[in-house]
């Protein structure tokens, strides 16, 4: 959940995987895939800015800190770099 502001500056929290279109003319205008419309304060760019810190926050919880990307376990991230045998 990111938490934005309506109009009339009452906070909103709002899940960001039911955001379908963010559009900004001249205000933000939030399309859910349910067709619900919300109009917000922020930016288009803030409300990017604040799915993408969400979703850093919930994918940080997947990986142990410390955990070096491992391509033998496919549940860890890895580079695309080829490796010698």
């Amino acid at each position: 959940m990111i938490q934005l502001t309506r109009l009339n500056k009452q906070p909103l929290l709002v899940n960001s995987d039911m955001i379908k279109y963010v559009e900004h003319s001249p205000d933000t205008l939030l399309t859910l895939v349910c067709g619900d419309k919300i109009v917000v304060r922020e930016t288009s760019e803030e409300v990017l800015e604040r799915i993408i810190a969400f979703r850093r926050r919930v994918l940080e919880g997947l990986v142990p800190p410390g955990t070096a990307p491992d391509a033998s376990n496919p549940m860890l991230p890895h580079s695309h770099q080829e490796h010698a045998d």
